[in-house]
């Protein structure tokens, strides 16, 4: 009786072994036999009841049970072994002749995007483009902008203020300024660049933020150049039609100042918040440079007048590409990036 069950252990999991269909299968069929609480355990616990004569016999027939079953785990294991490592090379094989890969391609940021398309575009319309530093001071950022020190206009503009009277530019209005001083009318450019607010963030502030300042200096320039320029603008970057409204606007720097407004493209117009409910989104403000600012730049407005703009290119990109958090755009997510 005891013979049967030893040679039916072992023809029932020499099978085993062979037909097992994963490492984990194979393993079961181990513990289940040669475990040490396994069948093979537990038959040779039963020698003991076996007559003296009988248990050479069986004795020898369960260690040559234990000794197949040990071997032919082996070689299944071995056997797995080698088929895993020829699927892995088939899978990693790597030609040494074949020329290496380059590197791989980045990605321009959305907001980097619209400002080489805007500028492209301005170029061609015969501006100049102009850079101004990131820090400023009082002079170029307010009092030029006829913004002096009593002016309700900086309670609107919250500024990181730095030693020596110096600040982190909070438009780029400053680089007009510097613009008029060192070139003079006329004059046709534009200032694209980092602004800084200290404000608190949400969906749609941020406390660094990109914008991009216009302006043109000639004679007998008028509120009709002004809005020739801006439609021009929105149709060349938003590459359809898009909802605008254009309403007073006070700035100290214009006058008359205007706010232009376009439908928000994110939500459509029920409202969002992007757009704070409003279905609009303030992107372009503008006017008629104020005769004080010309003046201040040492340009006579007798002979000379002009209009500007300041828009917002952060607000802009997420228009175009329908962001609906401006956090993601200096989140440094490069899953983010990638989509663009």
């Amino acid at each position: 009786m005891i013979e049967d069950s030893i040679q039916e252990l072992e023809s029932r999991s020499l099978a085993r072994i062979q037909s097992a269909a994963s490492p984990g299968e194979l393993e079961a069929v181990r513990v289940e036999a040669l475990g040490r609480k396994g069948t093979l355990a537990l038959i040779g616990k039963e020698m003991g009841k076996l007559a003296p004569e009988d248990r050479a016999r069986v004795g020898k027939l369960l260690n040559g049970a234990k000794q197949k079953l040990e071997a032919a785990f082996e070689a299944r294991q071995r056997q797995d072994a080698g088929a895993a490592l020829r699927a892995r090379l088939d899978a990693e094989w790597l030609d040494l002749t074949l020329p290496a890969p380059g590197p791989r391609r980045g990605y321009l940021h959305p907001i980097t995007q619209i400002q080489r398309e805007l500028e492209e575009l301005f170029v061609s319309l015969g501006f100049t483009v102009l850079d101004g530093p990131e820090v400023e001071d009082e002079y170029h950022n307010f009092d030029a902008l006829n913004i002096p020190a009593t002016h309700p206009a900086r309670d609107m503009q919250d500024t990181f203020w730095l030693d020596g009277g110096k600040l982190l530019r909070t438009h780029t209005s400053p680089v007009q300024v510097r613009g008029m001083e060192r070139l003079g009318p006329p004059l046709r450019m534009i200032a694209p660049g980092r602004v800084f607010r200290n404000e608190s963030v949400d969906a749609s502030h941020e406390h660094t933020f990109y914008q991009l300042e216009g302006m043109m200096v000639d004679r007998d320039v008028s509120v009709a150049h002004l809005l020739f320029f801006m439609k021009t603008l929105l149709t060349a970057i938003f590459h359809r039609e898009v909802t605008v409204r254009l309403r007073p606007g006070y700035f100290p720097f214009v006058e008359p100042g205007f706010e232009l407004d376009i439908q928000c493209l994110i939500c459509g117009g029920p409202g969002c918040p992007v757009c704070k409910q409003s279905g609009w989104v303030e992107l372009l403000p503008c006017g008629l440079v104020n005769p004080n600012v010309l003046r201040m730049s040492g340009i006579d407005p007798e002979q000379w007048g002009g209009f500007a703009f300041g828009l917002g290119l952060t607000r802009l990109a997420m228009m175009r590409y329908q962001i609906d958090d401006i956090r993601h755009l200096q989140g440094g997510d490069l899953r983010f990036l990638e989509q663009f």
